[in-house]
């Protein structure tokens, strides 16, 4: 039973049918060639309109952003210089492109207005007057 549950699990996190296209795209040298690395990060099972499931997400995308950027030599890359520019890089791209004015919140609860604007990131106008 708890073979079937981890096959199901790990499907679920590798190839489920809803997952949030390339959210994270660091981009790291590698012998004078730029190359873009993605991490997909399933978001199956989760309502992104409640705070409980916007924040697995969220804490999903952190965990995404880390391994991106902290074992570039996976497939042979050069490590990055900036390891923390690097994470905030590929965090700040992540919640640009999930556009969830949940996700947004939460970030915007460690991260200033000036961060989101720095990565592109949508700021609804309430938030914002805060």
């Amino acid at each position: 039973m708890f073979a079937k549950a981890a096959v199901t699990i790990a499907r679920s996190l590798v190839g489920a049918a809803t997952v949030l296209c390339p959210l994270f795209a660091g981009s790291v040298a590698a012998k004078d060639h730029n190359v873009t690395v993605a991490i997909h990060v399933s978001t199956q099972g989760l309502d992104l309109r409640q705070p409980a499931d916007a924040r697995k997400l969220y804490t999903r995308l952190q965990h995404a952003a880390w391994v991106l950027c902290a074992y570039p030599d996976r497939v042979n890359l050069v490590p990055e210089d900036d390891l923390p520019g690097c994470r905030e890089k590929a965090l700040g791209g992540a919640i640009r492109s999930a556009n969830t004015p949940m996700l947004t919140w939460i970030y915007l609860e460690t991260h200033t207005l000036q961060a989101a604007a720095a990565h592109g990131i949508e700021v609804p106008a309430q938030v914002a007057a805060k």
